[in-house]
């Protein structure tokens, strides 16, 4: 129990709303790298390299970003801390040693070229990146941890200071690139890397006091070893699966009429989306610290929550607003810009399916069922490539559009599946096979 009386809906809003709008802000990170590298010379060359060296970055870096939820789920005292960071340190010395390889031997060569596509001309420069933006493992990894002890104490407000701080450090580490005119590939990991160190301190300061001065007690069964792996291990697959999904669809969709517009205005659609949707991603926290005190309340606030994004993506497909976005704010010229309007409509389904998936998802990490999460991320990725193969097929002038047909109903697979393991966990379901036994009986 975290509230000492009765569960308001403005407490509710001061733990959620930090959450959302530190969320949102982290966006804004990789728009101050790629508005500094496009003031080089020889900008589409740098911002590419940039993008490949991140690529590789974010699916290393999915081990590191588990932890948030590992901690606040897990963490409970000083022991169970102790226990967590232990099981940390093993993990982020095998992400290390992996990174490591990668990046000083000719196994990243490899992987930059026959993975991701880069010539030769490219290749060291993607490297320096890389090698830069592997330190940004560790900071991620640790921040995490640490941001994990900061929600469970329902001190949110310090996650978004925490990115504020993040943004003001690499705004002025930008000015100063600009400044001395280095601007390079390795300039935006340097960026990168410098506001992760600040957001990094700013956790660890702020968890590192929470945790010496006593965490509020509640009530959990003992944490052992096995129970942080078991916790640990399917939300990395779960979160590797989800990486996956978009370049599987990336792929699928240069069979369009239109290669270019389709990849392009599926990208343009699909970075609005995840940018609304961003500032919602934490439904799952509503579930771990506050259903105990107030089922009912808990449930109504994310009604209303969920409504939200919905909202505001249909404020963009449906009223002069969009175009205006999309020209003034995207840069995107009339064609591209109807293009990505009406594959933004096709999000709608996955902006109202995905609040809910997520905060479902709660309470299996609740429970410490974070194995059975695997099985609606599955069902999600099975969708998107049937339903990708088949509309490929049947209608390939639809271009971005399919894309966002098959995101939408992945997320509503995936919402199907959790809701059917949640479903047979209730006492209701239980009861019901216990009295089938019976009259079998």
């Amino acid at each position: 129990m975290h509230s000492s009386g009765r569960l308001s809906y403005r407490q509710l809003s001061a733990f959620f709303i930090p959450l959302g709008i530190s969320a949102s802000l982290t966006s804004i990170t990789h728009v101050i790298i790629n508005g500094t590298l496009s003031r080089g010379e020889h900008a589409a060359f740098i911002i590419a390299c940039y993008a490949i060296a991140m690529s590789l970055f974010s699916i290393l870096e999915r081990p590191m970003i588990v932890f948030r939820q590992t901690s606040s789920a897990l963490v409970t005292d000083k022991s169970t801390f102790k226990l967590v960071g232990r099981f940390f340190i093993y993990v982020l010395v095998v992400t290390m040693i992996i990174s490591t390889v990668i990046a000083f031997s000719p196994l990243g060569h490899w992987f930059y070229i026959n993975i991701f596509g880069a010539t030769a001309n490219m290749v060291e420069a993607i490297s320096l990146a890389f090698k830069v933006v592997i330190l940004v493992i560790i900071f991620s990894g640790i921040r995490g941890l640490y941001q994990g002890i900061i929600i469970t104490q329902l001190a949110t407000n310090w996650l978004t200071i925490g990115v504020v701080a993040r943004l003001i450090a690499m705004f002025i580490t930008a000015y100063l690139m600009v400044n001395f005119n280095f601007i390079t590939s390795v300039s935006g990991a340097i960026i990168f890397l410098v506001g992760m160190l600040i957001e990094c301190l700013v956790s660890v300061y702020k968890g590192d006091s929470l945790l010496r001065n006593g965490l509020h007690p509640v009530d959990s069964p003992p944490l052992v070893k096995t129970d942080v792996s078991r916790f640990y291990f399917p939300l990395m697959y779960y979160f590797l699966l989800q990486t996956i999904l978009t370049p599987v669809i990336y792929i699928l969709l240069a069979k369009s009429t239109n290669i270019e517009m389709s990849i392009a205005s599926f990208a343009l659609a699909f970075s609005i989306t995840n940018l609304i949707l961003g500032f919602f991603m934490y439904t799952h926290q509503l579930v771990l610290q506050f259903y105990a005190d107030d089922k009912k309340k808990v449930v109504k606030f994310v009604i209303f929550a969920s409504i939200i994004p919905t909202l505001l993506l249909c404020l963009l497909c449906y009223t002069p607003l969009g175009m205006a976005f999309m020209q003034r704010v995207m840069g995107a010229d009339e064609p591209l810009s109807l293009a990505t309007i009406t594959v933004l409509k096709f999000f709608i389904i996955k902006t109202l399916v995905f609040p809910w998936v997520d905060f479902l998802n709660g309470f299996l990490m609740l429970r410490r069922q974070t194995n059975k999460m695997l099985f609606a991320q599955l069902a999600n990725l099975i969708v998107v490539v049937v339903t990708m193969l088949l509309l490929i097929q049947l209608s390939p002038q639809l271009n971005g559009v399919n894309g966002a047909i098959a995101a939408s109903l992945g997320e509503l697979a995936g919402l199907v599946i959790v809701s059917i393991i949640i479903y047979r966990t209730t006492d209701r379901y239980k009861n019901k096979n216990l009295f089938n036994k019976g009259s079998l009986r």
